[in-house]
Formats: structure tokens, C-alpha cells, sequence
């Protein structure tokens, strides 16, 4: 049978109240929270930072939000039965908060690799065609793949026209905003709260970042007073059951695990025991697979299938983390698993130092295709728990041709 690790229990038994975590909180009406996580390597759970403490007379100074992730409040406005709680209208803006403006600066180091090569087709004097050509090579090296670069190339185009643009600067701000309008579909806020639980299957192939990704996510859900529940369904990769407790463990959350056991089996354990104590999310780890081996596939359609069962409507999220150095492969893994699972969100981890970040652009052009876009709700720069933010397709335009 599975067991559940409860670390929150001993934590509640002797008084200890939750951490308050000096980051930017939010709710739905109340509190707003930035989330800033990026996940290490598979097998590594790096040193989170020391927990300050808090006056229970004072209440602690939080710094502006950051684009929200947004925790939608059942009791914020009553809806019926049949009808789903209104989701909150939150247009993302760009902090002036400390954490945000560095970030934003690992965005533009991280990046320099990918956007070194397209700033520098702008250095010329005049617009002609070789300057075309040279920004279309640019684009292909940088892995936007041969659609998304003609889409590029065809919208600057028009705009330096429009523009009656002279100047290859001016024409370098036109394909920063042509970039933002291409990559804006994929900026969406993650919703929580519309469904006790909320009930998120997170995939992905081996190495992405998976585990690491839900720890850190897993830690500012906590902190925003959201009780968690993990469900350590990746049974099969070594140590994943173990790092997933390590997390659980930090966090002060309860875990749902079983050694070697049945990854369907630990998911529906997981979200009945999320909803007979009330949990506001419950996360599942599937185990790494490869999207072209139909097998493993299919075992994560069975996990899909078995949550559904544990809960009408469940999964909530389904949501793949996918590793920025891939390059086009990335959309490869990105069509495979949307066809297998219907995915709701991405996680793009490791952008930082490769000359990859361009299948952003090829991922927006694919998602134009399906009925709604598949969101970009995360991105990663770096190995600190604030590393991966949310994603903002202007910043990111910008910081790819800074």
C-alpha cells in the first residue's frame, strides 16, 4: 500500500506555522505572489535559502508582484454549481521589484548566446536584401525552425514597410515587437483554485527537470498558504521517490509514495487522500519518458485516465517540462505529448547559455494551430530557486535582442 509522508503533520503537532518565505505573495483578491524557480539538474536538490523570521505582531513587507501565477478564491465571488469560477484578468507587467530586474538581466546573459548572432545582422547601414538574408540564417541557427523564421521574416517585412523604416536600428526594434506579438498566445498565468484540488500531472523526458522543478514550485505554493499534496509517481528512475521526500520534506508537505510500485496506482492514492483532507493541489511526478516509444506513452495515458477516475475533470494541468537546449526537438517532444495527453501548459527550463532559445518562436507558430495555445507558464534561467519566472513575450523579445 502506499505510504504518505507527512512532514507538515510533525511541523503542525509542535506549533510551527508555515514559513512566510519573504517572497511576493498574492490571491485572487487579497495577496499577489511572483513565482521565481528554476530547476536543477534531475538528481540534485540544491540548499534553499534561510527561512526569516517574522514578528506574529508585525506583518512582513513584500515587495511589488511580479507577473502573477493566480490563485483563484472559491469564496471571491459565488458562482453556481454548474458554472466555473470567473478566471481573474491579470495583464502580466514588468516588476520594478529587485528579484524581477535580475532576473531579467540572467534572461539577457542567458540569452546573449541565442540573440548575439541575430542583433549583430542590425550593425549595417542600409535595409536591403542581404540584411533579409542574414537575419533568416540568424534565425535558423537559432532554432526557430524554417516556418516560424519565414512568419518572422514576412511580418518584418510588412512592418519596415508601414513604418517607411530607413534605419537597420528601427529595424531591429520592428522584429522585437514582430517577436512579442508572435510569442504573446503563450503568456497565461497559472490558475489554482477553481477545483479542491487542483489536480496537475507534470511530464517530461529524462533530464528535463521534472522533479526539481515541482520542489521549487511546490515551495511558493506553500508559501502561499496552499496546502500541497505530491504524488511521487515516478517509480521507476533511481533516487526520483527520494529527492521527491527530500522536497516534501523542506517544504513541510505530505507526500503520497510506493517503491517500485504501480505509477497509477500512487496517483489515484494521491488525489483521493488530496480531497478527504482538503487540499488546495495535488502535483503528480511521472517518470521521465520518450516520446517515440509508444509503450511509455502509453503508461502515461494510463496515469491520465486512472486521475480522471480519482476526481470528474482531473487532471487540471497537464504540463510538460521541457529543456531549452533541445532546440527543435523540443517541439517535437512538445507535439508528441500534446498529441498523447492534451497538454494545458510548458515549463522551459535551462535557457540560460544556449543558442537554442529561438524554438519559442517555432512553439508559438505551432500552438496558432490547435483550438487554444498551449501557455509558456515558466521559464528558467539558472540554477536558484527564483531562476525560473514567469513568462513575459515582450521581456523575453527584448532580452533576445539586447
Amino acid at each position: 500500500m502506499p505510504s504518505i509522508f507527512s512532514p507538515s503533520i510533525l511541523a503542525s503537532s509542535v506549533g510551527l506555522a508555515a514559513p512566510p518565505y519573504n517572497r511576493p505573495m498574492f490571491s485572487f483578491i487579497k495577496k499577489k505572489l511572483g513565482f521565481g524557480v528554476n530547476p536543477a539538474p534531475e538528481d540534485q536538490v540544491p540548499e534553499l535559502p534561510a527561512t526569516p523570521e517574522v514578528s506574529p505582531t508585525e506583518t512582513p513587507v513584500m515587495p511589488p508582484p511580479t507577473m502573477p501565477v493566480a490563485l483563484a478564491s472559491a469564496a471571491a465571488s459565488p458562482t453556481s454549481a454548474t458554472e466555473p469560477a470567473s478566471k481573474p484578468s491579470i495583464a502580466p507587467t514588468v516588476a520594478a521589484a529587485p528579484e524581477r530586474r535580475s532576473w531579467l538581466l540572467k534572461l539577457k546573459s542567458g540569452l546573449r548566446k541565442t540573440g548575439s548572432s541575430i542583433a549583430q545582422v542590425f550593425t549595417g547601414t542600409q535595409i536591403d536584401d542581404a540584411l533579409y538574408e542574414e537575419l533568416e540564417a540568424a534565425l535558423l541557427m537559432a532554432d526557430a525552425g524554417v516556418a516560424a523564421t519565414a512568419h518572422l521574416l514576412d511580418d518584418l517585412k510588412r512592418r519596415v514597410k508601414d513604418a517607411k523604416a530607413t534605419d537597420p536600428a528601427r529595424v531591429k526594434d520592428l522584429l522585437i515587437e514582430s517577436i512579442t506579438d508572435l510569442l504573446t498566445p503563450l503568456e497565461k498565468p497559472l490558475i489554482v483554485g477553481q477545483h479542491t484540488p487542483t489536480v496537475m500531472m507534470v511530464t517530461g523526458v529524462n533530464g528535463a527537470g521534472k522533479t526539481t522543478t515541482i520542489g521549487k514550485l511546490t515551495r511558493h505554493l506553500a508559501d502561499a498558504n496552499q496546502r500541497v499534496l505530491l504524488a511521487a509517481a515516478d517509480t521507476f528512475r533511481a533516487a526520483a521517490r527520494e529527492q521527491l521526500l527530500v522536497w516534501a520534506d523542506r517544504n513541510r508537505v505530505d507526500i503520497v509514495s510506493q517503491e517500485g510500485g504501480d505509477p497509477a496506482a500512487v496517483t489515484f492514492d494521491a488525489v483521493q487522500a488530496g480531497r478527504s483532507r482538503g487540499c488546495d493541489v495535488v502535483i503528480a511526478d511521472t517518470a521521465g519518458r520518450l516520446a517515440t516509444q509508444v509503450h511509455l506513452m502509453d503508461e502515461l495515458r494510463k496515469i491520465k485516465r486512472v486521475i480522471g477516475k480519482a476526481m470528474d475533470g482531473a487532471p487540471h494541468e497537464v504540463l510538460l517540462v521541457v529543456d531549452g537546449n533541445t532546440g527543435q526537438n523540443a517541439l517535437a517532444q512538445v507535439k508528441a505529448f500534446d498529441e498523447a495527453l492534451g497538454l494545458t501548459g510548458l515549463i522551459v527550463t535551462k535557457l540560460d547559455g544556449t543558442a537554442k532559445g529561438g524554438v519559442l518562436a517555432a512553439i508559438a507558430l505551432w500552438s496558432r494551430g490547435r483550438t487554444s495555445p498551449v501557455p509558456v507558464y515558466f521559464i528558467g534561467v539558472g540554477e536558484k530557486l527564483e531562476d525560473l519566472q514567469t513568462f513575459s513575450a515582450r521581456e523575453f523579445a527584448q532580452a533576445l535582442l539586447a
